[in-house]
């Protein structure tokens, strides 16, 4: 029988030092997330989503408890797996864009289908399309200093898609938007998602979280 389930967080606990003390992070995090989902999370600074964030993304490693992506428990794979799939199973979209300013949106876009060793012939038509499903097709030969905010975002998206991950992981996504560029990011991303994209999204904007399929808290490193 084949899962339908790309994630399973079993008791994930985290802990950082601080001075002579240890700080709980994550608390006994349980989460599961099914293809097709649109989770938002929400929480106030020092909750613990930005470190949930990077323990979903092999950015971080827990403590203790199970990972489960794709029904693997991620504890067996060595930290060049771990990077492999991060590399070509996640998508990642950050508030800051983290574009090339030198480069344009389409050779942004195609980045990691060269690390990734895509032929150029291959490269330019996911190119081409990930750039039209965030409706950006006339502005792929500008630079992201010619582009908005909400577009440079949108690029982002497109890169992030390009490899189409298993799911696409947005950290505040709109932080660093305003209020039009903003619902249009969101638009986006629901487009992505009714055509199939599981998306995790943390954001300070509960407004926002209210629009995607599912909303939990996250407070003292424990999921509501």
């Amino acid at each position: 029988m084949i899962s339908n389930t790309v994630i399973e967080l079993k008791n994930i606990n985290k802990t950082y030092p601080l001075g002579r003390e240890n700080i709980s992070a994550l608390n006994d995090i349980n989460l599961t997330v099914n293809k097709g989902d649109f989770l938002a999370i929400t929480g106030a600074s020092g909750s613990g989503k930005s470190t949930l964030m990077n323990i979903l993304g092999f950015l971080d490693i827990q403590d203790s408890g199970d990972y489960l992506f794709l029904g693997e428990n991620c504890k067996k794979y060595s930290d060049a797996e771990l990077s492999n799939i991060r590399g070509r199973k996640i998508g990642f979209v950050f508030q800051s864009f983290h574009l090339l300013p030198n480069l344009t949106a389409r050779q942004n876009v195609e980045l990691p289908l060269i690390y990734n060793h895509i032929s150029k012939k291959m490269r330019k038509n996911i190119c081409e399309e990930a750039l039209e499903k965030v409706g950006l097709t006339e502005r792929g030969n500008h630079k992201p200093n010619q582009l908005s905010g909400g577009q440079k975002q949108r690029v982002a998206i497109a890169r992030a898609m390009a490899l189409s991950p298993s799911i696409l992981l947005a950290d505040e996504p709109t932080g660093n938007l305003d209020p039009i560029s903003s619902e249009d990011v969101l638009n986006n991303l629901i487009k992505l998602n009714n055509d199939g994209t599981t998306i995790i999204m943390i954001t300070h904007d509960k407004a926002l979280a209210k629009k995607a399929k599912r909303h939990l808290q996250i407070q003292n490193g424990r999921i509501f």
